[in-house]
């Protein structure tokens, strides 16, 4: 309900720990005081690739996110931890007693290839109304993520994880069955009890400022409620709203909160079959995937003129005209139209809202995880408002509420109901509050005792951010992602129908192999500047690091540009004149597009204070002509003679013919020449390895002799041990040579060797 408050302390070192740290966070704070706002704010502003999961359809939605079970595929029964099941008494294949452990979870699961690379790219999982969430549904999702990214040491596999919720509300669903189970191996069902949050426990930070109530009285009553510290005075002050008879005011909006569903769609139909006139039916749409349990509010709404109504969604104009939990009346009902009027006598005519169900996708060429809709479903935002149970009345806020939490349930159950509130006066309860109905479970308390204090956080997040700074910096020069996607590449060509295969595999495999030497130069230099970071936080001097550093990515922004991307910038431009290679665009421009943002990466590289962009400003350049050019409109030309279909098709055909290999002949014509290699290259503005890789297709076609572009003594030397390894692995046969050959060089020679082979043939 209100836009994050640069002063509020709380809120900005939760947020700096999210995004400049790896530390795990719990976000916690009392009703009303922005907790989802702050995950609003998140998704909004972080740079990471998020996830956002919730316990529940409705929760997921109100998120922007999906639920756990369908991203982690979870099992609906106990999870046991280690590989020892113990089911029920009443347990059987299916049945609601049946647990999973290690090995059946994974027997169960189903993740394609997209999603396995999905979980490979996540770096932050946020889990909202982490109250409900089980302990062993976090250890499965910790198991799962270890699993499918192969860091089996690493909590969750590596991925940082934002807990947010209040656990003074709403605890887990647990029955006793399931707990009979898994309470031989857990303290408690609540989250903290997981077995992966005793060697990782979260940051607990703790929001502080409320927005919603601002009467100190009542905050401080409903604090006292919330810790279960109610005095005889506090009872006495909360009982002075019990009247039982109360009626509403003519006029006067309140909603009732209720602990059933059942109670509370009574209460609605009764009202609503009150009010004289004609009863009206909207119908909304649902198109694609949208459960029927997420559904905000009815498929068939029913209304009449007088129908108190509560909104169900923010307003997406960005207007604020309403917000969740919102109530009005209907004034008017004209055919589709429908007129809501508030207290102070605004009015408003509604238009349908749209809720979204996603799933998340990995987009390599972005490098970014994006949200795929799935469905969604389309009604007016409001629901019959007259009551409400106190479960789906969380996380919303009311100015006037009657409470019947006389049959409360649940632990936390009178605490949310009562801070729905926004202040004393416009509460009524309908059934008095005693010490039975203010259950706070003392393992919850134990753990809110485990916030560290303001001054602590501060030093700990300072600490946290220069290790996380150092971590990506070292990080950004890890290649295997790019030697990944080559594969993948080169993987897809033999299924293609594409012109010229083998010289397609010629190329991918010689960028391939250049990026599998630039990843044993960078993961030598990782090692330094790791060994760098330590001596600069020894000494305090950090000139050495910053001009190595620098250094170094100027020779991989060069390596990348030269070696990788103007290639296959090259491949790329060939084949966009060519027909029937839509999909095989799409994928080498994925290949190429996920290199260039590891270039964009590490040409804008920074480390607190230290920057390096000078060092890399020429390919920063490069970068931005790379960006897709505004759309240009073409002035009205004089009308141009049509030909013949036959005879453009004709010349269509003509014209690519003359395209392909076009690039290497004029290679091959300037060393007939007489030219050496690095003058081609200066000639035609080419990489060296691009002038390269032209020529070594005429030797593997046996147009160019191997002994006119290497010294016959070093080739003779090169081939036997390119025979012995049997190549395109050049890194072992470099390795067993030595530094007298350099890596064109055995390229080549692997080349012959390819052309003695089709010889041989």
């Amino acid at each position: 309900m209100h836009q994050p408050d640069s002063s509020n302390t709380s809120f900005n070192l939760a947020a700096g720990f999210v995004n400049n740290t790896s530390r795990s966070i719990f976000l916690t704070g009392k009703a009303g005081t922005g907790k989802t706002t702050f995950l609003k704010h998140i998704k909004a502003q972080t740079s990471k690739s998020t996830v956002v999961v919730a316990p529940t359809g409705v929760a997921a939605i109100n998120a922007g996110g999906v639920t756990m079970h369908s991203f982690f595929q979870l099992p609906f029964g106990p999870f046991i931890p280690g590989t020892h099941r113990s089911n029920g008494p009443d347990a059987s294949p299916g049945s609601a007693y049946e647990t999973t452990d290690k090995h059946s979870l994974f027997k169960n699961i189903r993740f394609n290839a997209d999603k396995r690379q999905l979980l490979q790219e996540l770096e932050l999982l946020i889990i909202d109304e982490i109250s409900m969430v089980r302990c062993d549904m976090l250890d499965a999702m910790d198991l799962i993520l270890r699993q499918f990214r192969r860091q089996l040491q690493l909590p969750f596999g590596g991925v940082q994880v934002l807990y947010i919720g209040d656990m003074y509300q709403l605890p887990p669903v647990t029955n006793n069955n399931d707990w009979d189970i898994l309470s031989q191996y857990y303290e408690s069902p609540f989250f903290f009890s997981a077995k992966v949050l005793a060697g990782a426990p979260p940051v607990y930070v703790e929001l502080k400022k409320i927005y919603r109530q601002n009467e100190q009285q009542f905050i401080d009553l409903l604090n006292n409620v919330r810790h279960n510290t109610v005095t005889e005075d506090d009872y006495a002050l909360l009982n002075s709203r019990y009247l039982p008879s109360f009626t509403p005011p003519p006029g006067e909006r309140y909603i009732t909160l209720t602990t059933h569903n059942r109670k509370a769609d009574t209460i609605n139909i009764t009202e609503l079959e009150k009010l004289p006139g004609k009863m009206a039916t909207f119908s909304g749409s649902i198109q694609g995937e949208f459960s029927d349990k997420a559904l905000p509010t009815d498929l068939e709404l029913q209304l009449k003129e007088g129908a108190q109504v509560m909104f169900v969604k923010n307003d997406s104009s960005g207007e604020r005209k309403f917000f969740n939990g919102k109530i009005g009346t209907v004034k008017h009902i004209r055919e589709d139209k429908i007129t809501v009027s508030f207290t102070n006598d605004d009015e408003l005519v509604l238009a349908k809202e749209t809720w979204r169900n996603v799933r998340y996708t990995y987009q390599k060429e972005s490098n970014s995880i994006d949200e795929e809709q799935l469905g969604s479903f389309t009604q007016y935002p409001v629901r019959l408002a007259w009551a409400i149970t106190i479960h789906k009345s969380q996380g919303l806020t009311f100015e006037k509420a009657i409470i019947d939490a006389g049959a409360s349930f649940a632990a936390g159950q009178v605490y949310v109901a009562l801070s729905r509130c926004t202040s004393l006066s416009g509460m009524v309860l309908l059934s008095r509050i005693t010490p039975s109905g203010i259950a706070t479970d003392q393992r919850v308390v134990q753990f809110s005792n485990s916030e560290a204090a303001e001054s602590e956080l501060q030093t700990l997040l300072l600490q946290h951010q220069q290790e996380y700074e150092a971590l990506s910096l070292v990080k950004l020069f890890d290649w295997k992602k790019i030697v990944a996607v080559l594969n993948d590449w080169i993987a897809l060509i033999p299924a293609k129908k594409l012109p010229d295969t083998g010289s397609i595999i010629t190329l991918s495999t010689t960028i391939l192999w250049k990026a599998e030497a630039q990843s044993v130069v960078a993961a030598k230099f990782q090692s330094q500047l790791t060994e760098l970071f330590r001596q600069a936080k020894q000494t305090g001097d950090t000139s050495q690091l910053e001009e190595r550093t620098g250094k170094a990515i100027g020779y991989f922004a060069k390596a990348l540009t030269e070696e990788l991307l103007q290639p296959l910038d090259e491949h790329i431009s060939a084949f966009k004149r060519m027909a029937k290679v839509k999909k095989y665009l799409e994928e080498i421009n994925a290949t190429a597009g996920y290199i260039r943002q590891h270039l964009q990466k590490l040409v804008t590289a920074t480390w607190g204070e230290l920057v390096f962009y000078k060092y890399a400003g020429v390919y920063q350049q490069y970068l931005h002509d790379k960006q897709p050019a505004p759309a240009v409109t073409t002035p009205t030309a004089a009308p141009i003679e049509k030909k013949p279909a036959r005879e453009k098709a004709g010349k269509a055909e003509k014209a690519e013919k003359v395209e392909k290999g076009t690039t290497h002949r004029e290679s091959l014509a300037l060393f007939r020449e007489g030219k050496d290699i690095p003058a081609i290259a200066k000639l035609r503005n080419l990489a060296l390895s691009t002038v390269s890789s032209h020529l070594a297709l005429f030797v593997r076609s046996g147009e160019l002799d191997i002994y006119e572009l290497v010294n016959k003594e070093k080739a003779d030397k090169i081939l036997p041990v390119v025979k012995e390894l049997g190549g395109p692995a050049l890194g072992p046969i470099k390795q067993q040579l030595g530094d007298d050959f350099t890596w064109e060089e055995i390229r080549l020679v692997l080349h012959h060797w390819y052309h003695l082979q089709e010889q041989d043939v």
